[in-house]
């Protein structure tokens, strides 16, 4: 049976999604079958918000159906029953995972007391151990310290077993006193940020019944963090819009409209939300002229809503974590890891650590050994929105240092129109940057011998990708990653011109760090050399083991060929022996076998059979193709076949990291290409050090 770990509070709005989505996240990170479960949900609103979030999560593999316990008809109409059902329902979940997470009800539908009582049963009937959390917003310690000692009484006298508290929504000037609080079991704190319970300019317009006249339909999913109503002269209406800020203005305001939307366009003025034109007028000709004339993105919409009624209407809208908001969740989840103590709470929740690897967990270790040394990345393609929004979430994240190219103004908006943070990145063009002519003269001096001047120089390093190249060449940054809108060769080309290879490797070359159901294993070459000869396979293979140890994974390389030890003869099999032989002549401490078939490789049971003894057969996690053809087919065959996650290509063999992008790459293939990339160069010097 799983360890069951019951999310319950005293109250509404205490922001248990963002405290389960933690949750999740911690325990993919350490086991391989994760589930979610929501003892009652109400019947009259459709598929339950909470558990469709839970279930996006990448860690758990569950239908909605099977996730639901009961309705609150049904626990009004005989709460015996319902709690024998759920009961029954939530252990069938459990059989399929090693941790599941019961999200408690939501206080939508009966009073406080009773509804924490029947919580506090269903928890201890499943010997779950409890995770209180307590709303402090607009709380001081002292308060949220009463709702505590009051809750848990309740939880204790219904023999729930709690484990823990989480003080959600802290005012940041009381945080410090509320993780002092003793409430007699462990208690974490989590800051209040107010972007997570603003809704959606979307959210908003289908609050007012309003329809978009104007603006991009996309930019309709930012968050409205402030509202403004003009109903002031247009001097203290401009003076009182803040970034975020959505707009409420009778649709006969010509003056108040136009200010606005010179104000959005201003550089020197916040951002809008979106404006909302209220009273059911329409728009003057002129007006509505200007307006689309000017081809802002600024999303206006129409209601026939009064004022007062609107500003009422936006003011009571919710803005809960749901599966849409991106950039909300990443920041729920950043919020989340930087407040609450992970090895702490899973030590109090009684949560082991799995031997098995699974994909989720490598990408936990990603992002945790990017973070341990965070290193600075350049992203050329500032114009891209995934790579925005990538570098949004790497931000507030933790997983690396950002420098953006393009125009400045033009990217900022840009994020800022997406409702993406992207401030503490530095953005450069490099038409007008300070470092064109020193890159100019570099460039000229690492091409002299093709007849390079600094005139064409100046040319060619204005391009984005030769910019970003030349930024980590001279240690302004540590490693780039691009691809997204660009080819392979654009994007690798100026790395062959001018960080070059690694002293003593002949090549470059591209592995995938394949992610199967319970381990990890390394494929190369499956990316850049078509036919490599002994000399450049034995390089790939070395190359490829020193990526496996940069990750974390033990290298027994496995020199793969149509037959195993001296039963083959043949050209590419002696390429492949020849191959082996020079891998151990170059590094004598790698562990390698060769030729070796792939069965033989990863099957303990063939292997016994045929290469009894050796020390990779069997369990091989570098596995080197003797060709692309080869290489390439098996890791799609796999991903499509077995299921895996690869992960790649990372590129490996030059002197400082590059690593190249599918042009379909999604904003988490970004991410993760960032963290691989910020590990690369945590292996080399920084920037102004010798290396």
């Amino acid at each position: 049976m799983a360890r069951t770990v019951y999310l319950t509070s005293p109250e509404g709005n205490t922001g248990k999604s963002t405290i389960a989505l933690g949750l999740l996240d911690l325990f993919s990170a350490r086991v391989q079958r994760v589930g979610v479960f929501r003892p009652v949900v109400a019947a009259d609103t459709g598929r339950d918000r909470v558990l469709e979030l839970l279930l996006q999560h990448d860690g758990v593999d569950l239908a909605y159906e099977e996730c639901v316990g009961v309705t609150y008809e049904k626990v009004h109409s005989d709460p015996d029953a319902a709690l024998d059902e759920i009961l029954t329902r939530a252990r069938e979940v459990a059989e399929k995972c090693e941790v599941l997470l019961v999200v408690g009800s939501d206080y939508t539908d009966v009073a406080g007391p009773t509804e924490l009582s029947f919580n506090a049963r269903i928890a201890a009937n499943l010997s779950s151990l409890v995770l209180l959390v307590l709303g402090a917003p607009e709380r001081s310690a002292e308060q949220v310290h009463q709702v505590g000692e009051v809750a848990l009484a309740e939880l204790t006298a219904h023999h729930a077993q709690v484990a823990g508290v989480i003080v959600n929504r802290c005012d940041p000037a009381v945080l410090d006193d509320v993780r002092a609080l003793d409430l007699g079991v462990p208690l974490w704190a989590v800051p209040e940020v107010p972007l997570l319970s603003a809704p959606t300019v979307r959210a908003l317009m289908h609050s007012l019944n309003g329809e978009l006249v104007s603006g991009e339909d996309a930019l309709l999913d930012r968050e409205a963090e402030h509202l403004l109503v003009s109903a002031m002269g247009i001097e203290h209406l401009l003076e009182r819009i803040k970034e975020g800020s959505f707009v409420i203005t009778p649709a006969d305001r010509d003056d108040a409209i136009v200010a606005l939307l010179a104000a959005n366009a201003a550089p020197d003025f916040p951002t809008l939300a979106g404006i909302a034109l209220n009273g059911g007028f329409e728009l003057g000709s002129q007006v509505e002229r200007l307006v689309g004339s000017l081809g802002q993105r600024l999303p206006i919409m129409r209601s026939d809503l009064g004022t007062f009624t609107a500003a009422k209407v936006v003011a009571a809208t919710r803005g809960p974590l749901s599966s849409g908001s991106q950039h909300k969740i990443e920041v729920a989840r950043s919020t989340f890891e930087a407040a609450v103590d992970a090895d702490g709470l899973m030590a109090a929740l009684d949560v082991a650590r799995s031997d098995v690897v699974t994909p989720l967990m490598f990408e936990h270790m990603l992002f945790q050994r990017a973070r341990s040394d965070r290193r600075h990345i350049v992203l050329p393609e500032g114009e891209d929105d995934r790579v925005l929004r990538a570098a949004s979430t790497v931000l507030s994240r933790g997983v690396a240092d950002l420098t953006i190219l393009g125009v400045e103004a033009s990217v900022r908006q840009r994020a800022t129109e997406l409702g993406l943070d992207i401030a503490a990145a530095t953005v450069l063009d490099p038409a007008t940057s300070e470092h064109l002519e020193a890159f100019a003269q570099e460039y000229t001096r690492l091409r002299a011998h093709k007849g390079m001047t600094v005139e064409r120089a100046r040319e060619i390093v204005i391009d984005v990708s030769y910019f970003g190249t030349l930024m980590v060449h001279l240690g302004v940054a540590d490693g780039m990653v691009s691809g997204a809108t660009h080819t392979t060769a654009h994007t690798i080309k100026p790395s062959f011109e001018t960080i070059k290879t690694t002293p003593g490797v002949s090549v470059v070359s591209g592995c995938f760090f394949m992610c199967l159901a319970d381990k990890v294993l390394v494929y190369a070459d499956c990316a850049v050399n078509p036919d490599p000869d002994a000399e450049q396979l034995a390089d790939i293979a070395i190359s490829s083991a020193r990526s496996a140890v940069q990750f974390g994974i033990d290298p027994r390389i496995a020199m793969l060929s149509y037959s195993t030890g001296q039963s083959g003869k043949g050209a590419d099999v002696e390429k492949v022996r020849a191959a082996t032989e020079l891998v151990r002549m170059r590094a004598p401490e790698l562990v390698v076998e060769g030729p070796i078939q792939y069965d033989a490789a990863v099957d303990p049971g063939v292997a016994a059979a045929k290469m009894p003894g050796s020390p990779v057969a069997g369990q091989a996690t570098v596995l080197i193709f003797p060709d692309l053809n080869t290489g390439n087919n098996t890791y799609k065959a796999v991903q499509r076949s077995a299921g895996a996650v690869a992960v790649g290509p990372v590129l490996q063999g030059l002197n400082k990291p590059v690593n190249d992008l599918s042009r379909g790459a999604t904003v988490k293939d970004i991410i993760t290409t960032v963290a691989i990339t910020a590990i690369q160069a945590q292996g080399e010097s920084r920037p102004g050090q010798e290396g």
